[in-house]
């Protein structure tokens, strides 16, 4: 399509929205800005020196916890109550109002546990053996079946490196099942139920096999898993992780073949990122399944796994994206086109980058160099 001025539409030059079918909602895609002067705020970067077992670090194999519980000598995953839990098991219910105003409602939240991946704390997943990663998928998979039992909604999440919000190094991440289903998964439950009943498929199985067949924007890929930049990305070097054979719903669905695929995958998608920089690349991931609780009993079949991985770092490891202004007051924005394989400073995107990581694996397992955290 041509302009007023008869200059052909170019995705990657142009303004456009594209629209993000799992939240109904438009992204503003604003490519041409990636060449205004400003660079952005440059953030310092550090290389904080990560010791593989700290006395003082209460995520540690036989350490002492703030609530004077001592960890067991774990040597593969371990799972514990959070002792700062955003959701109490044991919180009481909130008082209602007794006007019945709509403009003020309250309702219960309840959940929280952390799971460390490794008893190391000098690691993380992309430099764990395929078999370790298997590990966390399975232990995942077990706190879904256990937790999934009783709560409606268990939200799997990791916020890896200081930049986001992370105040320990250990490899960990956190469990939150929630009496209630979170806006995001309302929303995502709302819209892949209509394209449902509308087309007789899952909106995500049929996005797996266009993206596929695309190739346009395919940063990892396997014989059961995919893992691209979406369509609607409003993270400069966001990613999505799908299955991309058959329908699953849960990470308790996964075969044994499938989780050591996921594993390989994952593995190789991080050591992009890392790469990318050549710095511990700093993200939020989380997993997003069919609801459970109540929900197990049936009616979820428009659901497919999935998980979002969004990393902070626009330019380079010291020039991060910020969502404020305009994205915060009306609607989401992002520069980068997620078709655009480099970018104006040269620097390869993710799926063109090499796949063995920039720490070698046979020095970082001997404990030669030490591990880039963001500080």
């Amino acid at each position: 399509m041509s302009g007023q001025d008869g200059v052909k539409f170019d995705p990657k030059e142009h303004q456009h929205q594209r629209y993000n079918p799992l939240t109904d909602r438009w992204v503003l895609v604003s490519a041409h800005r990636m060449t205004r002067p400003w660079a952005g705020q440059k953030e310092s970067v550090s290389e904080q020196q990560v010791v593989r077992s700290d006395p003082q670090n209460p995520l540690c194999p036989g350490n002492t916890r703030a609530n004077g519980q001592v960890n067991p000598d774990y040597e593969s995953t371990f799972v514990f109550e959070n002792d700062f839990p955003a959701l109490q098991p044991d919180a009481p219910d909130p008082p209602q109002g007794s006007d019945g105003d709509s403009l003020f409602q309250s309702k219960a939240a309840r959940g929280n546990q952390v799971m460390c991946f490794h008893p190391w704390s000098d690691i993380t997943l992309p430099l764990m053996r395929q078999d370790e990663v298997i590990k966390v998928i399975d232990k995942w998979a077990e706190l879904v079946e256990e937790l999934g039992a009783t709560y409606p909604w268990v939200q799997i999440f990791e916020n890896k490196g200081a930049t986001m919000g992370c105040s320990n190094p250990h490899p960990h991440c956190q469990v939150w099942a929630s009496s209630f289903l979170p806006n995001e998964a309302v929303v995502s439950d709302r819209s892949q139920k209509a394209y449902y009943q509308q087309h007789q498929q899952q909106l995500l199985l049929r996005y797996a096999e266009q993206e596929a067949n695309r190739q346009e924007r395919v940063v990892v890929q396997s014989s059961d898993w995919l893992a691209v930049v979406p369509y609607w990305a409003t993270w400069p070097y966001q990613t999505m992780l799908l299955p991309r054979r058959r329908h699953i719903l849960r990470l308790t669905d996964l075969t044994p073949e499938e989780r050591r695929d996921l594993a390989d995958v994952m593995r190789r998608l991080l050591t992009k990122y890392d790469n990318l920089f050549q710095v511990s690349f700093p993200y939020s991931m989380g997993w997003h399944g069919a609801p459970t609780g109540p929900h197990l009993s049936g009616g979820v079949d428009h659901w497919q796994l999935h998980a979002h991985y969004y990393p902070p770092l626009l330019r380079s490891a010291s020039v991060r994206k910020f969502m404020v202004g305009y994205e915060m007051l009306a609607q989401e924005q992002r520069d980068l086109t997620p078709e655009q394989t480099k970018n104006i400073w040269g620097c390869d995107f993710l799926r063109h980058l090499n796949e063995p990581h920039f720490v070698p694996y046979h020095c970082f397992r001997g404990h030669c160099p030490v591990v880039p955290f963001l500080s």
